[in-house]
């Protein structure tokens, strides 16, 4: 277990270095979103997502979400994106908001029972971004055990985590804190499925129509 301090120029680059190495070796890191801390693992590597919902306590009827560092990654990631997603990608990406789309059938990972679909996020940090550029798309949860809260602080995912996590990438409190806001593209009328960084009124300004599930 290793803790590279991102506010440090060296040790930024040695930290995405090695949470690289360790991430294409199918192992678990911790990175630092704009919402909370993320537990991450090469999205395509089934053995390490296990491990991740292994070190959550979480089961694979909770799928793992996937991020990714550029807007162009989600089409090599979903059969088909609709309109109504692109529109949302300008309006908040990179950012708190989680969309559900239908993946590509054809895409070898098992992120848990995702029934077709994936939910897919760009976050607002240079850190993440960096890492996802170097990596590809990971599996990516909130960094702390199942039951406890996110952390928002590298030193939170630890106490909570240890040496369960390779690498630790220490950027700072997490600006927003909250959980990104979860809408679910897949059917007729987009539904948040989780409140969260993104209101529920924003999504309305841009797209029209949005229903809260429940």
């Amino acid at each position: 277990m290793t803790v590279f301090d991102c506010s440090d120029p060296t040790a930024r680059r040695a930290g995405l270095d090695a949470a690289a190495t360790a991430a294409r070796s199918g192992h678990l890191v911790v990175l630092p979103t704009d919402t909370v801390y993320g537990l991450g693992a090469d999205a395509f590597n089934a053995a390490a997502v296990r491990a991740l919902l292994a070190t959550k306590g979480r089961g694979p009827d909770m799928p793992v979400p996937v991020l990714v560092g550029s807007w162009n990654t989600v089409d090599g990631l979903v059969g088909t994106v609709p309109d109504v997603a692109r529109t949302l990608i300008r309006a908040f990406w990179p950012g708190g908001l989680s969309l559900v789309m239908h993946h590509a059938p054809s895409l070898a990972w098992d992120l848990g029972d995702t029934r077709g679909t994936v939910m897919i996020r760009m976050p607002l940090h240079p850190a993440a971004l960096d890492l996802l550029r170097l990596v590809g798309p990971m599996a990516v949860s909130s960094a702390n055990r199942s039951g406890q809260p996110p952390a928002t602080t590298a030193a939170q995912a630890v106490e909570q985590l240890g040496s369960d996590v390779a690498v630790y990438l220490d950027g700072g409190s997490a600006a927003v804190g909250i959980a990104s806001t979860v809408l679910d593209l897949t059917g007729e009328v987009p539904t948040v499925l989780r409140q969260g960084a993104v209101p529920l009124e924003r999504l309305r300004e841009v797209i029209g129509e949005v229903q809260a599930a429940g």
